[in-house]
Order: C-alpha cells, then sequence, then structure tokens
C-alpha cells in the first residue's frame, strides 16, 4: 500500500501564527528552545526525571474506546494501548502490536502476525483481545462503530452495527492463533493499515473485562489495562488532571523516555499561558489574543510551535421538523443564505487567532492528499466560490429566494455551542450572531452555551436549531469527511438525504470506484460538490494548535490525523 501523505505544520519563531501555520510540512517535534524557556516540574514521576506537564483542552470523560468520542480521550487511551500499527513522524502507519502483516492478492484479506507483548496484569496480548474489542464495538454499534462497517468495510460488520444480524462470530475477524489475526474485508481499502492506529480498533483483554462492574471498565487505574507506553496511574472520569506513568513492560520500553506525563485540564488561554510561564506546564495551546502577545515577547516566541490539529469547525443545521421552526432550515436557500453571511476571515484573524485557516470546503485542507498525484484534496479553497463566502448580497439573494419559497418573512434559530471548548469558541459563536443578523434582517440567532458533552447530547438527540461543532479526521481520506452525509449516519446531525450522494459515496466504498483510485478521487469531489451546493454544512475554519513548549522538551509527534500528539519519542531534559 502507499501511504496517503499526512502533513503537520512546523511553526518559526516571529511573524504571525497565519505564516506560521503555513510555514512547512512534514513530521512534527517539539521546539528545540533556549535556555531561558520555563520547565514544568510535571508533578511526581519516576526515576530518571520528571513527568512532562501536558495541557487538555477538555475533561476525558472515558477511556472506554467504545465511549469516547474526543481527541483528549483518544490521546490518553493511545498514550496507554497500542493497535497494530502507530504512526511514525510522517503519520505513515508502521508497525505495533503488529510485527508485520500479509494482503491476500484481492486486497480482502489482512493476516496479522503479532508481536510479544503482554498487558500490565501480566497477560499476554493475543489476537482475541482484537476480537473481542472489535465484536464489541459493533454490536454495541457506539458512535465510532461506523469505522467498522463504513469505513473498514470488514465482513458483516454492518448487518450487526445496525441490529440485523445479532451474531457477532459473523464478524470478518478470527483468531487463527495466539500470535495471528485474520481480517476480511468486503472490498478492498487502500488505507486500511492506517486506519489500525485509531482507538476504535484497539484490543481489550477480554477476561478482564468481563471481570468487571458493568460499566466501570476506563473508569479508574483498577479498571483499565495497558499495553501500550504508558499505564494509568491517576484518573476519574471528568476530572481535571490525570496521570500516565511510564510502562517498564511494554515491548519497546527501552524506547521510552518520559517518566510519565501529567495531564491537566485549562479551561482558558490566559490560564494556559499563566500555566506555561510559572513553569507548572510543559506543553499549553493558546489563542487569541494570548498569541499575538506570545510573538511579541522575545523570551517566548521562540518556544511559539503552529501545528495543524485536523479538525475543521462549522455550524450544523437541523433539517428535521422537530427543531427549526417545524424544519425551516430544510431550504437549503436558507442555509446557503447564512453561510454566505459568514466572515471567516474575520473569524480566525479576530477571535480564534493561532493560525487557523478559514475554510470554504466540506473537506478541510491539508491533511488528505492523493495517493497518485500528492495533490491536497482541498488545496483550491475558491471551488465552490457560486456557493460559500463572504458575500453579503448573494446572502441576501438567497434568503429572498428562502422566504418566498417558505412563505415566512421572519425566522429565530438557538445556536449551541460548547462554552468549554477554548475561549475563542464563545467569541466565534458571537461574532457568527453579529454578522448573520446584521446581513439578514428577519434571523434571529439566540446563542445557548453549555458543555461540550452537554452539546452532544442536544445533536445526537436530534434537539437543536443550528450548532457550532467540529469534526477531526480520524485517517488521512476525504471519507473521514463525506462518510457522515450519507443518509442515516450516526454522524449525519442534520439528518440530510440525497440519493444522488449516497451512490457516489456508495460507488467510492463497495462499489465502481473502489478498485480505480482516480476516478474514486474525482468521484469524491462530485460528492462534496453536491453537500456545498446545498450548504448542508457551512464550514468555518481548519483548526490550528499554537502550542508553547518549554525548553528541553524534544520530539513531540503532532499529526493533523487521528492523534494529534504522540509522545513514544518525546524527551525531557
Amino acid at each position: 500500500m502507499k501511504n496517503l501523505n499526512r502533513r503537520s505544520f512546523l511553526g518559526v519563531a516571529g511573524g504571525t501564527a497565519a505564516s506560521l501555520f503555513l510555514a512547512a510540512c512534514g513530521g512534527g517535534s517539539s521546539s528545540d528552545g533556549g535556555s531561558e524557556a520555563p520547565a514544568a516540574d510535571g508533578g511526581e514521576a519516576a526515576a530518571g526525571g520528571s513527568n512532562l506537564g501536558v495541557m487538555l483542552y477538555t475533561n476525558v470523560m472515558s477511556l472506554d474506546t467504545d465511549l469516547a468520542t474526543d481527541g483528549d480521550s483518544f490521546e490518553v487511551i493511545a498514550d496507554c494501548i497500542d493497535g497494530l500499527m502507530q504512526m511514525d513522524a510522517d503519520g505513515a502507519a508502521v508497525p505495533a502490536l503488529a510485527e508485520s502483516y500479509d494482503l491476500s492478492d484481492d486486497g480482502t484479506v489482512y493476516t496479522f502476525h503479532l508481536r510479544d507483548a503482554q498487558w500490565s496484569n501480566g497477560t499476554p496480548v493475543t489476537a482475541n483481545d482484537f476480537v473481542f474489542a472489535w465484536r464489541r464495538i459493533c454490536q454495541n454499534a457506539g458512535e465510532y462503530a461506523y469505522m467498522m462497517d463504513e469505513i473498514g468495510n470488514i465482513k458483516g460488520a454492518a448487518a450487526i452495527v445496525s441490529g440485523e444480524q445479532s451474531d457477532t462470530t459473523t464478524l470478518g475477524v478470527t483468531a487463527q492463533d495466539d500470535k495471528t489475526l485474520v481480517v476480511e474485508l468486503e472490498v478492498p481499502v487502500s488505507f486500511f493499515p492506517s486506519l489500525m492506529y485509531f482507538p476504535t480498533f484497539y484490543p481489550i483483554n477480554e477476561e478482564f473485562y468481563t471481570g468487571l462492574e458493568d460499566g466501570t471498565y476506563g473508569t479508574s487505574p483498577d479498571t483499565f489495562l495497558s499495553c501500550g507506553a504508558f499505564v494509568l496511574s491517576d484518573y476519574l472520569p471528568g476530572t481535571a488532571n490525570l496521570t500516565v506513568t511510564k510502562n517498564p513492560d511494554y515491548w519497546n520500553a527501552d524506547a521510552i523516555s518520559l517518566p510519565g506525563i501529567t495531564y491537566q485540564v485549562v479551561g482558558s488561554s490566559d490560564s494556559a499561558l499563566t500555566a506555561f510561564k510559572n513553569g507548572s506546564l510543559d506543553i499549553v495551546m493558546v489563542n487569541g489574543d494570548q498569541v499575538a502577545a506570545v510573538e511579541a515577547d522575545a523570551d517566548l516566541s521562540q518556544y511559539l510551535k503552529v501545528t495543524g490539529a485536523g479538525y475543521m469547525w462549522y455550524l450544523s443545521f437541523s433539517q428535521t421538523t422537530n427543531n427549526a421552526q417545524g424544519g425551516m432550515l430544510a431550504n437549503a436557500n436558507l442555509r446557503l443564505a447564512i453561510s454566505n453571511a459568514i466572515d471567516r476571515e474575520s473569524l480566525v484573524d479576530n477571535y480564534v487567532q493561532d493560525g487557523s485557516l478559514a475554510t470554504y470546503t466540506a473537506v478541510p485542507p491539508q491533511f488528505a492528499a492523493s495517493a497518485t498525484t500528492g495533490e491536497d484534496f482541498s488545496a483550491d479553497q475558491t471551488k465552490f466560490a457560486d456557493f460559500i463566502g463572504y458575500d453579503v448580497e448573494r446572502a441576501q439573494k438567497f434568503f429572498e429566494d428562502a422566504k418566498k419559497e417558505l412563505g415566512v418573512d421572519t425566522f429565530e434559530f438557538t445556536m449551541i455551542y460548547g462554552n468549554n471548548e477554548g475561549d475563542e469558541v464563545t467569541k466565534v459563536a458571537q461574532a457568527i450572531k453579529e454578522q448573520v443578523e446584521g446581513a439578514l434582517a428577519g434571523i434571529t440567532l439566540n446563542l445557548q452555551g453549555m458543555t461540550k458533552a452537554e452539546r452532544l447530547d442536544k445533536m445526537q438527540n436530534d434537539n437543536y436549531d443550528v450548532a457550532l461543532t467540529r469534526w477531526g479526521p480520524d485517517y488521512a481520506d476525504p471519507m473521514t469527511y463525506l462518510g457522515m452525509w450519507i443518509t442515516n449516519n450516526s454522524n449525519n446531525y442534520g439528518f440530510w438525504s440525497n440519493a444522488e450522494y449516497d451512490k457516489l459515496i456508495a460507488d467510492c466504498v463497495t462499489g465502481a470506484y473502489i478498485t480505480d483510485y482516480d476516478a474514486r478521487w474525482a468521484a469524491l469531489y462530485d460528492a462534496e460538490t453536491l453537500v456545498m451546493q446545498e450548504a448542508v454544512i457551512a464550514p468555518l475554519y481548519t483548526k490550528a494548535n499554537a502550542n508553547l513548549i518549554a525548553a528541553g522538551v524534544e520530539g513531540v509527534d503532532f499529526h493533523p490525523v487521528a492523534l494529534n500528539r504522540v509522545y513514544k519519542t518525546a524527551t525531557k531534559a
């Protein structure tokens, strides 16, 4: 398999945050820094140094791969559990628990050969640990079960996830013996090995899991097993702090330099900057005014590194009659009006201010490149200029058409957003309200802040009008975004449905284009065109992280896909 290009962005001291974001691409490692940057004590640690102190944006609510849905939780899970494959510094899939794999001539059967590895309770990692975990994910049909059927195309997964089949032994994953895992696919999936480093595909020890009280797996160090670089040593769901320590029994323990990682949830950019300055954290993320302050500070700016976070912020519109004045947002012209009333450049320049990129495509830029041409799928941000862009006159024209079609002149919607997802999110929500109401007389956009968990709950239960939300790429292919808008997809929170779109995506996943890479790439573009023509979502910006990294910290790998930060090669002087 030819690995798809994954890009991360390296900052250069000085200059604007935007220029930092665009400076370079390739594998990321930590700032090389200088002697005067603060260094965190990182809390208690094993012999050989102090823990790396790392900021989290949000509370880690679950370490169960069937329940976790956010990047911070996935990062901690990946600290402690390995998949069959892992990411190298450039984001390519390389061996982890699988020493090697064989692929059948028709591209539908993977045979993974496991290395000698063990869980933190001393039991060996076996092929059955993967069989058990994958069957469980499919049976429970959680939010990320779609990775098994719609994306991974594992044989039998679709029937189990949909509930048509209750016998999980029909899933195409078999333990041929303790060290041999056989995976059967419905069709070839060119990027399948890169899926294997995503936490959905991680193993769980069946005997340990079944010995726990129902619902307690992953809620404490005593109810969680590690087979990765670190073990969980301090954790309660939702608390502001957690700690992982080096796993002495890790199969590659000699390569792990950090004694541990102490995570701390920091609720504001201002607090993050303070934590870095006083040395209580080694790695923090800042945004808004704090980025400008760092750039202007000669001592601090040398420790600033802007990296591609990968995920895209956008507006999701509920199109059901349960919401939005009986489903008014099912009208494409109304959605187009709102989308064209938003000044995205102003959002990133005046409110986000961390190097994030204004985005005008349903698939964000700089994470998915063609395996045959190397071209970024969304390099051309003007390709949908007829449907999206800050154009008040065009927005008003769409609005007039919507009013005629709906027979209504005034609209009142509520936009929900997470008030614990970073300072800039609240500012962006307020700016969008002002822009939309200022451009479109007759629309009132009320704001309702809530926790991220509450926002997700409302979206998942079809209890909202408009949501300021985000999605991060789980793998380096446009399908990680375009797969969301298939009819009845669990992540299709707007409940949009288009038969032509569904057919295009089906042909890319299991049909006509599955063996013709370039034809598939073109069909994915055609599918994206439908999303943009109807403003199924309103893309806003592709997120960057403006990181401050303390002196002496090296080797943290930053990725815009799947796992934003990986610490296996990290060191702290």
